[in-house]
């Protein structure tokens, strides 16, 4: 076993604090990555602070992992030290049901083994996630990065950028639709960025007027306040998909009554309290609520390759670990833009 220096949560009331963790010697499938950058997922407090009731302490947080290969198993033959690689938010599935053989492992049926606070079926005990010094991952769950994306920016693309991605990818998004964006934070840039380069007509619904001017940089076409009602009431009816990206309870009718006929409202923000669906507003117009998980590893790689060719990662603000609990305070609030990502040479 290896020791690692790592910021952890022992307790979901205590801040996170210098922490040391064990990983396992690499394996004949492991690639040994050591961590250049994490990003900070809301989930990531979420957990810290067992706020999804599912926490088990200590937690190491981090599923947004840029790194270089530092060392690989002899059976490993798509990586080779030196390399820069990624490690999103699964290190493992069963690998065997129809959700894993169709590309799918974030539907695996035994459920993925998520990059940090899951039991760890290799080692034992419980996954630690990138807030550390380095992590050994299955080279299955390892990604390539490509030399265009910068390594701070493109970490959040592991969770943020590959959560919008997906469904947009799914419900086949692209020229000719009206897509709306409902919320303009770590999810919902990545989201407008992805619409706008697929071709889609973006408009933004956001209850912040200072975001107007970050809106349009990001692609979108049109920005809308949500507050005022005369706004949202101009554009019923007009949108052929809608991207929901708040992680706070909201009022969905507003935005379901945005959609046409036969169209799809898809969740990604998670709240921590359960959303009112108005059935009335889907049966009027025999429309669908839906949600999406993250990708899974072909997907992602998928994701990270279309971003190299557009030029797209996530606009950030780089700190280091000692900053972590400030940042979350600072999450809280909604102040940042939009993404925060550890710069971990700060943990040396």
């Amino acid at each position: 076993m290896i020791t690692v220096k790592s910021y952890a949560a022992k307790s979901a009331t205590s801040a996170l604090a210098p922490s040391t963790i064990k990983r396992r010697d690499v394996g004949p499938h492991d690639v040994q990555v050591d961590i250049l950058f994490c990003g900070v997922c809301h989930s990531d407090l979420h957990t810290a602070r067992n706020e999804w009731r599912g926490s088990t302490f200590p937690v190491v947080p981090g599923h947004e992992i840029i790194g270089k290969v530092t060392a690989t198993g002899p059976q490993v033959r798509k990586f080779k030290v030196g390399e820069m690689v990624g490690v999103g938010v699964m290190v493992d599935s069963c690998r065997t049901c129809p959700s894993c053989k169709d590309g799918l492992e974030q539907y695996c049926d035994a459920g993925p083994t998520w990059t940090y606070n899951a039991e760890d079926k290799k080692s034992g005990g419980r996954t630690y996630g990138g807030y550390s010094e380095r992590i050994v991952v299955d080279d299955a769950f390892v990604l390539k990065v490509p030399a265009k994306l910068d390594p701070a920016a493109t970490a959040p693309l592991l969770c943020a950028g590959i959560t919008t991605y997906s469904p947009l990818r799914n419900w086949k998004v692209g020229r000719g639709m009206r897509v709306g964006v409902v919320g303009l934070g770590g999810l919902g840039h990545m989201g407008v960025k992805f619409a706008a380069a697929l071709g889609a007509e973006v408009v933004v619904f956001t209850t912040s007027k200072g975001k107007k001017e970050d809106a349009l940089r990001f692609g979108a076409h049109e920005v809308v306040l949500s507050k005022e009602a005369a706004e949202m009431k101009k554009n019923q009816n007009r949108f052929d998909f809608i991207l929901d990206c708040v992680s706070a309870k909201h009022d969905m009718s507003a935005y379901l009554a945005l959609l046409k006929r036969d169209r799809t409202l898809v969740q990604v923000g998670l709240p921590s309290e359960p959303l009112s669906v108005p059935i009335f507003s889907l049966a009027g117009r025999r429309n669908a609520v839906a949600s999406s998980n993250i990708g899974g590893l072909r997907e992602t790689q998928e994701m990270l390759n279309f971003c190299a060719a557009h030029g797209i990662v996530s606009d950030i603000e780089k700190i280091r670990i000692q900053q972590i609990n400030k940042a979350y305070d600072r999450l809280l609030k909604s102040d940042v833009k939009y993404r925060f990502v550890i710069d971990m040479s700060s943990l040396k």
